[in-house]
């Protein structure tokens, strides 16, 4: 038994080295966004997939016109100033501090005083036409992403992820106290708390630190671990000097002394990490799917925001007196004094990831997209409509994959005669558009980078591997976690045979 957990322990740590320091180096970066938002990578360098085509890869959120043929159109590009015909475009991100990451925008809003706002990953900017450049309005709340940016008269409305707040002049913000809805049992999804403990965030920056160690500790213990298996190769050879043996036998015993104290010392951690981060991908991930838990005490989970992490888009209906909200669970409807917010009877089809279409048709139908789809949704007869399939949605029996056939990154009204959607495989190819969209031009590719951030979620996710292993990539998370598992029990097991023989 011995001699198999040795083999076990030497030939798995060898072969899972290259992809624990991968995972641990992007864990890293993935962890501490901001201070990586000024780097990229080019895309040049990336396998295919991810090269930019027809405004693909969720290029474009949507455009918004600010002038008789003035339009910006902005996604994860950044904002750029086109015409009505899309045939020139402009850079119109100076401003924004350096890095592709920096320009990620999810709101361009033109108020009713000509003033051009938007609501990006890291905060909320005002484009300032007398300095040609955006500038930055900090907000009375610890969390920067604007999700969302609602003009209602001389009023607009700031969603974050976790807050709506409330200003006429820019300069006052009131954090809106927004009550919690029907129902709200004070659960919160086990996708959610998995995902702050495997992050570290459940315990703010210090978790975030501590799992930090925790991925150093998985890269001292797989490069030593190597170190180890090829010093003991070279102690094989015969032809080695005495001072050279002496060397690496002394860096040999230095490592697994190291080795077998630290394994046992942050033993726990590791295996919590692992095991958290072996749920959050398919298909183990299936499993938890749609469960909620109790919110763990004392965390950042524990907070009396009912909307903590889950805001996603607002708008208003007039006709109605009413906002509609689009969280990461459900939709919502309250009136103007947001004295109450119900739940909405029916609910349409909605990736988890959020909604990134929300537009109000009229007749009671309001225009919803996302990784799921395009579908028009009678909230009060509760009928879903396909748009781009042309055929009514019928809900799936049981759970499955969290995206459908279509991935909806955007739209905008303001080319030719139809809208048109932006799917995040295809771009503007999407098979409901009814006009040919203008090609990207080179400026925009050439100033579009992946951010670094984007490239360790791809390492980090195994979704770098798709060029290579097709849908099969899926596999890497559970099976590199699980065989990490047993290295750490195998590692564990030696240690304490070890010790009881010493």
């Amino acid at each position: 038994m011995k001699k198999f957990l040795k083999k076990y322990h030497r030939w798995a740590g060898l072969i899972l080295a290259v992809f624990l320091v991968l995972f641990s180096i992007s864990g890293i970066i993935m962890n501490h966004r901001q201070t990586f938002s000024a780097f990229s990578v080019d895309r040049k360098f990336l396998p295919d997939e991810y090269s930019y085509r027809d405004w693909n890869l969720a290029a474009v959120r949507s455009t918004e016109k600010i002038g008789n043929d003035s339009i910006l159109l902005y996604g994860t590009v950044g904002i750029w100033l086109t015409d009505t015909t899309f045939g020139n475009f402009t850079d119109f991100n100076q401003g924004f501090p350096k890095g592709i990451d920096q320009r990620k925008t999810f709101k361009v809003s033109f108020t009713t005083d000509q003033r051009i706002l938007a609501g990006t990953l890291f905060g909320l900017y005002e484009y300032h036409r007398d300095l040609q450049q955006w500038q930055k309005i900090e907000l009375p709340v610890h969390e920067k992403n604007v999700v969302d940016l609602l003009v209602k008269g001389d009023s607009l409305f700031i969603m974050t992820r976790s807050h709506l707040l409330l200003t006429q002049n820019l300069k006052e913000f009131r954090v809106l106290d927004l009550p919690a809805p029907g129902g709200y049992d004070n659960k919160v999804g086990l996708f959610k708390t998995l995902w702050v403990i495997h992050s570290g965030e459940v315990y703010g920056k210090i978790g975030k630190l501590l799992v930090d160690l925790v991925a150093v500790v998985f890269i001292f213990l797989a490069v030593g671990g190597a170190w180890m298996y090829i010093g003991k190769k070279k102690l094989k050879k015969s032809k080695l000097q005495k001072s050279e043996r002496k060397s690496i036998k002394k860096h040999f015993q230095w490592h697994f002394r190291w080795h077998k104290k630290i394994g046992w010392i942050m033993a726990v951690l590791l295996f919590i990490t692992t095991i958290t981060g072996i749920f959050l991908r398919p298909p183990l991930l299936i499993a938890i799917a749609g469960t909620k838990v109790g919110k763990i005490p004392y965390t950042k989970l524990d907070t009396p925001n009912p909307w903590y992490d889950s805001l996603r888009r607002i708008l208003y209906q007039p006709e109605h007196q009413r906002y509609v909200i689009s969280s990461s669970e459900a939709f919502y409807y309250s009136d103007d004094e947001f004295t109450s917010l119900k739940r909405f009877d029916t609910q349409p089809p909605a990736s988890v990831m959020g909604v990134n279409v929300l537009d109000d048709m009229g007749n009671n139908t309001l225009c919803v997209g996302s990784f799921n789809g395009l579908f028009s949704w009678n909230y009060e007869t509760g009928a879903v409509w396909d748009l781009i399939d042309e055929q009514p949605y019928h809900a799936p029996s049981s759970v499955g994959k969290p995206i459908g056939n279509h991935k909806i990154t955007g739209y905008t009204m303001h080319f030719g005669n139809y809208p048109l959607v932006f799917d995040y495989d295809k771009g503007s190819n999407s098979p409901f558009n009814r006009e040919k969209f203008p090609s990207m031009p080179l400026e925009v590719l050439e100033k579009s980078p992946m951010s670094l951030w984007n490239f360790s979620q791809e390492i980090h996710t195994g979704r770098i591997y798709n060029f290579l292993l097709g849908p099969f990539y899926i596999l890497i998370v559970p099976l590199v976690g699980l065989f990490a598992l047993g290295l750490m029990i195998t590692g564990i097991i030696l240690w304490w045979k070890h010790r009881k023989r010493h």
